[in-house]
C-alpha cells in the first residue's frame, strides 16, 4: 500500500524530463570560486591565503563552531585570492578562488572504484569523520550531518529516514544516485544507524520513481534486510522531513519541534550517498550530482560537479541560454531560488539549474481573496494562510506569532493553489523572518 502524508499537499505536475540523463562528470573549469558559508551556522574560516598550492581534497576553510563544517578545496592549483566574492543573490561572501591546475587529490582519498562494505569505524569515529570530511545535509538546508547525528541529552533515535522523495519538480538528480550508486547509499544509511544505534531504517521513495524502487528492494532484501523501502504516493511536498516522517512512521513532530522529538533523524539520499564516500572512502564533500533541465534546453543533463564551478560555464557547457529563457532558478520551481548572478558558483547544496520560460514563470493579476479555503485545504502544516497573509500585510506580530507562523515550511503550496493569484507566501516568509527574530530576541527563561 502506498503512503502519504496525512494534511495539506499539492499535485504539481513532476516534469522529470531528465530522469533518463545518466549522470555526467563535469569538466573542470580554468577557475573555480570556493564559498566559506555553504552550510546552516557559522561560515568557516580560511585556512589558506593567496599564492597557496592546493590539491583537490585538501581542507582549506576550518569549522568555526558547533554548527558549522569544514570546507575542501575540489581542484588542484594555486589559491589566486581570498576575498568576498558575490553568490547568487549578488550578496558577498568570503570564497576561496582557486587557478586549477591539473587535478592532484590527497592521497589519503581512496579513489578506487571498489565498493567497500565492511564498516570498521565506532559510532564516534564515524561522527568524527563526517565532520572532518564536511558533510552537509543535500536536501535543502545544509545543516551539518555530524550535528543531527548527535543527538541532544535527553533525545533518542529510534529511526533512520533516507529521503527519496525529490517531490519537487524537474529534479532527477536523487533518482540518478539511487539508480546508478543504489548500494553506496544503502551503505551510508548503515553507518548513520551505526553513529545513531538504531536498528531499522526506511527509505521512502515516491512512486514516480519505480526503477529505484524496484532496485532498492532487490538490494535491501538480499543485503540489507534492516532497512525498508516504502513507497509514496506522489505529492507534494513530500520531502518535507515532517511530511516525510507522517508517511513513513505515522507520527507528528510536534509544533516548533525537531525530527528527533518524534524520534526520527532524516537525511537525504545525496547526504547518505557522502556518507558513504567520507567514511568508507576517507572522501571529503567536494562534489555532487546536480540537474540542468528546462523544456527550452535542447538536452537534459545529471552533472557530477565540482563544488566552486560558476553558473556560466555549467551553462555555456549545455549550449548556452536559449533566448526563450526568461528565469533561471537554483533548486526546484516550488523552493527555489531565482539566480541573480550568473558568475555565481556552485556550493555543496546546488541541486540543479532549473531554466524557465516567460510563460512559465508570468505571475497572474492579483485579484481580492474569495475566501474559498484552498489555501488551507493545501497547507501540510495546517496553517490558515490566508490569515497570516493578511495578519502580514497588517504588521500584527503577537497575532501571527498566535497563529504559529514560525511552523511555515515555505513550501508555496498556498500560493500554487490561489485561484485569486494572491502572493501569499511572499508576505508570510517575511513576516515568519521578523516573528523569529522577535522570538530570538526575548530573554531566555
Amino acid at each position: 500500500m502506498r503512503r502519504t502524508f496525512s494534511m495539506g499537499g499539492v499535485h504539481p505536475h513532476d516534469c522529470k524530463i531528465s530522469a533518463d540523463s545518466a549522470i555526467e562528470t563535469f569538466p573542470l573549469p580554468q577557475r573555480m570560486y570556493i564559498s566559506m558559508s555553504q552550510h546552516l551556522g557559522a561560515p568557516a574560516k580560511p585556512l589558506v591565503q593567496k599564492g597557496d598550492k592546493v590539491r583537490t581534497g585538501q581542507l582549506i576553510g576550518a569549522s568555526a563552531g558547533f554548527i558549522s563544517a569544514n570546507i575542501h578545496s575540489s581542484v588542484s592549483g594555486t589559491v589566486a585570492a581570498v576575498e568576498p566574492y558575490a553568490d547568487l543573490a549578488g550578496n558577498p561572501v568570503m570564497h576561496v578562488i582557486i587557478d586549477v591546475e591539473g587535478d592532484e587529490w590527497e592521497e589519503s582519498i581512496d579513489r578506487t572504484p571498489d565498493i567497500v562494505r565492511d564498516i570498521t569505524l565506532s559510532p564516534a569515529e564515524i561522527i568524527k569523520r563526517i565532520a572532518d570530511c564536511g558533510v552537509v545535509g543535500l536536501g535543502g538546508a545544509s545543516f551539518p550531518t555530524h550535528v543531527k547525528l548527535s543527538p541532544p541529552p535527553g533525545k533518542k533515535a529510534e529511526f533512520l529516514i533516507i529521503n527519496g522523495a525529490e517531490c519537487e519538480p524537474y529534479l532527477t538528480s536523487d533518482y540518478r544516485l539511487m539508480i546508478e550508486h543504489a548500494e553506496e547509499v544503502l551503505l551510508g544509511a548503515r553507518i548513520m544507524m551505526k553513529a545513531l544505534g538504531v536498528v531499522e531504517g526506511y527509505i521512502g521513495i515516491e512512486d514516480n520513481k519505480p526503477e529505484a524502487i524496484k532496485k532498492m528492494r532487490e538490494l535491501t532484501a538480499s543485503s540489507y534486510p534492516e532497512i525498508k523501502v516504502v513507497s509514496l504516493r506522489k505529492k507534494y511536498p513530500q520531502g518535507g522531513e515532517k511530511q516525510l516522517i507522517d508517511a513513513v512512521t505515522g507520527r507528528k513532530v510536534p509544533s516548533m519541534g525537531l525530527p528527533i522529538d518524534a524520534g526520527v533523524v532524516v537525511q537525504n539520499v545525496g547526504t547518505s550517498f557522502a556518507v558513504y564516500e567520507a567514511v568508507q572512502k576517507n572522501k571529503p564533500l567536494f562534489e555532487g550530482v546536480m540537474t540542468v533541465t528546462g523544456e527550452c534546453l535542447d538536452s537534459q543533463h545529471n552533472y557530477l560537479l565540482r563544488v566552486g564551478t560558476p553558473f556560466e560555464k555549467i551553462l555555456e557547457a549545455v549550449g548556452g541560454i536559449p533566448q526563450k529563457t526568461a528565469k533561471i532558478i537554483s533548486g526546484g520551481p516550488m523552493m527555489g531560488k531565482a539566480v541573480a548572478n550568473l558568475s555565481a558558483a556552485s556550493v555543496k547544496s546546488t541541486s540543479s539549474l532549473l531554466l524557465l520560460t516567460e510563460k512559465q514563470t508570468k505571475r497572474m493579476e492579483e485579484s481580492e481573496c474569495i475566501r474559498c479555503g484552498k489555501c488551507v485545504q493545501a497547507c501540510p502544516m495546517g496553517l490558515e494562510p490566508y490569515l497570516l497573509n493578511k495578519l502580514a500585510r497588517a504588521g500584527r506580530m503577537e497575532d501571527l506569532e498566535h497563529n504559529k507562523v514560525y511552523d511555515c515550511i515555505e513550501c508555496g503550496c498556498c500560493m500554487f493553489t490561489c485561484p485569486a493569484y494572491i502572493p501569499l507566501l511572499d508576505y508570510i516568509r517575511t513576516a515568519k523572518a521578523d516573528v523569529m527574530r522577535i522570538m530570538r530576541s526575548r530573554p531566555k527563561k
